[in-house]
């Protein structure tokens, strides 16, 4: 489980489906008694817990799951969510930075093709000058090759699976992700990506392992009283 900020006010809070009905329990036993409540739309989140001391949680689909809007949510809702959140799913990784691309797939916890690619990109240079645009070019160069490298590994491994994926997540620097899904090869892959870009280190097979849980992970808006 992990904790970032949130724009706005409050965390988001990331849970692993398997201690999703723990976490819930902790929630109602630090903030009282609870109601459970709808949210305006999808974006917003899928149904919402409010405690007796004006804490919430609002609880998102994890990447891949499926459920329907509620127009008025109960504790069994709330139970249906969280079954829905432990059923296996299949998952596209794609992790990649300049200098390397992580792939795989994961179906549920476990991770059951992968394929980890290391680029050469010349570092930056201090001069300046004709010699400054030749190592410019030059690094231009070797990141778009590094680029078609990951967009043939993400063929290979990803579109195999593209017909039974629920989701593709993607991690690491935002300019290298796009242009490997520019490539016409993974246009099946638009409509499965998420909109999160995960925060993650240098893409390499423990990398990887380290982000199925992540990926399944269902995130968990938390706004306390003290947070207003």
């Amino acid at each position: 489980m992990s904790s970032r900020p949130a724009a706005g006010g409050g965390r988001w809070v990331d849970v692993d489906p398997e201690r999703l009905s723990k976490w819930i329990s902790g929630f109602r036993t630090r903030h009282g008694s609870v109601t459970v409540a709808p949210v305006a739309s999808a974006d917003q989140g899928w149904l919402r817990l409010a405690g007796a001391d004006g804490s919430t949680a609002t609880f998102h689909l994890a990447p891949g799951m499926t459920l329907p809007v509620v127009a008025a949510p109960s504790l069994l809702d709330l139970d249906r969510f969280v079954a829905a959140a432990q059923e296996p799913r299949v998952l596209g990784l794609l992790l990649a930075r300049r200098n390397a691309a992580a792939i795989g797939v994961a179906d549920g916890p476990d991770l059951v093709a992968s394929k980890v690619e290391t680029f050469y990109v010349q570092a930056r240079t201090a001069a300046g000058g004709w010699s400054q645009q030749r190592y410019a070019r030059r690094r231009g160069n070797q990141a778009a090759a590094g680029v078609r490298e990951a967009a043939d590994v993400a063929t290979r491994i990803l579109l195999p699976y593209a017909g039974k994926m629920a989701a593709l997540v993607c991690g690491g620097d935002r300019p290298t992700v796009e242009a490997i899904l520019a490539d016409k090869r993974l246009t099946a892959l638009a409509d499965l990506r998420q909109g999160r870009l995960l925060d993650v280190a240098e893409p390499r097979h423990a990398v990887l392992l380290d982000t199925i849980p992540l990926a399944r992970a269902v995130p968990v808006h938390v706004v306390d009283p003290a947070s207003e």
